[in-house]
C-alpha cells in the first residue's frame, strides 16, 4: 500500500513571471524576511538554496532546510523541516540548477513529441516558439523550467494511475516540494545499495510489475528506470526521477526506451536470486497495454 499524506494550502502560492522565466528579484513574496537554513553547501550551493527555496519558506511549506540528499546532473535534492501547520515532518526540496541539461547526454531524445509549458502551465506563443528554437537566453530559461513542470505532471499522473512516488506538494518554475522518504536522519535508500532476501526480491519484484503496467496505463514510460531510481523504505519501492518520461503513445522510440527500462530493473532482481525474462515481459507489458 502506498502512502497518503495530508497537507494544509499555503499561506500564498509562490509566483513566477507569466513568461515562465526565472527572476527571483520579482516574485511576490518579501525576499527581506529572514531565511537562514541550517545546511548552505558552499557559497554558490547558499545563493541557490536561497534564491529557489525562500518563496516556500515565506509561504510557511518548510522551517529549515536540513541536509542535502542527492545531487544529480540535472537538479539537487534537500530534506527540509515542515512547517507545523502542514501536519508533515519532513519535506523534500528538488531544485533544479541552471542549464542543468547542458549536462544532460542527448537531451533531445526526451522531448520528441512533448509540449513545452511554462510554470503557469500554459503553452508558448509565437514569440516564446522563437526563442526556444533559436536557443537564445530566454528559451533556454523556459525550456529548464519546462523540465521541471515536466516532472511535476508526471509525478501527479503516476500518482493518480496508483504508483508509489513522492506526491508533489507545491512547486515553482525551478522547484518542486514533495514528500520525503526517509527519516530525519536519513534519506530511504536506492534500490541498488539494498541487498534483499529472495522472497523479499518476489514480492517487490511483482509489486514493481504492478507499477510499470500502471505507468503504461497512464501512457508513460520513465525511459530511466532502473535500480538507481528507486528508493527502498519500509518494505516499499518509490519511483523518482521523472523529468525524462516520454509519451508512450507519441514518442517514436517508446518502446526501445520501455524495453531498456524493464532489462535495467529486471537485471537488479536476477542478481537478486530471481529468474527474469526481460525481453519477453516487455513484449507482453506493451502488447497487454496497447495490443
Amino acid at each position: 500500500m502506498r502512502s497518503v499524506c495530508a497537507f494544509r494550502a499555503p499561506r500564498s502560492v509562490p509566483s513566477s513571471p507569466s513568461n515562465g522565466v526565472p527572476d527571483v528579484n520579482t516574485q511576490d513574496h518579501d525576499l527581506s524576511s529572514a531565511f537562514h537554513p541550517t545546511f548552505t553547501g558552499g557559497r554558490q550551493e547558499k545563493q541557490w538554496i536561497l534564491q529557489s527555496l525562500r518563496g516556500f519558506y515565506v509561504d510557511e511549506w518548510f522551517t529549515d532546510v536540513l541536509f542535502r540528499v542527492k545531487g544529480g546532473k540535472e537538479a539537487t535534492v534537500y530534506c527540509c523541516r515542515a512547517h507545523p501547520a502542514t501536519g508533515l515532518d519532513l519535506i523534500a526540496a528538488k531544485i533544479y540548477r541552471p542549464r542543468m541539461f547542458r549536462a544532460m547526454k542527448n537531451d533531445s531524445l526526451y522531448k520528441i513529441g512533448r509540449l513545452i509549458r511554462s510554470s503557469e502551465g500554459k503553452y508558448p506563443d509565437d514569440r516564446t516558439a522563437r526563442a526556444l528554437k533559436k536557443r537564445s537566453r530566454y528559451g533556454r530559461a523556459l525550456d529548464a523550467g519546462a523540465w521541471c513542470m515536466h516532472e511535476v505532471e508526471m509525478l501527479e499522473t503516476m500518482w493518480d494511475a496508483g504508483v508509489q512516488v513522492p506526491r508533489v506538494i507545491e512547486n515553482t518554475h525551478n522547484a518542486i516540494l514533495m514528500e520525503f522518504v526517509g527519516d530525519e536522519y536519513q534519506a530511504a535508500p536506492i534500490l541498488q545499495s539494498v541487498s534483499l532476501e529472495r522472497d523479499e526480491a518476489e514480492a517487490l519484484w511483482e509489486r514493481l510489475v504492478h507499477y510499470v503496467r500502471a505507468m503504461l496505463g497512464a501512457y508513460v514510460v520513465h525511459a530511466d528506470l532502473s535500480p538507481y531510481n528507486l528508493l527502498y523504505w519500509d518494505e516499499e519501492l518509490h519511483v523518482i526521477d521523472l523529468p525524462q518520461a516520454v509519451d508512450a503513445i507519441r514518442h517514436p522510440q517508446a518502446y526501445e526506451l520501455f524495453a531498456r527500462d524493464v532489462d535495467r530493473i529486471a537485471a537488479y532482481f536476477v542478481r537478486q536470486g530471481l529468474e527474469i525474462d526481460a525481453q519477453g515481459l516487455a513484449f507482453d507489458l506493451w502488447q497487454e497495454a496497447y495490443g
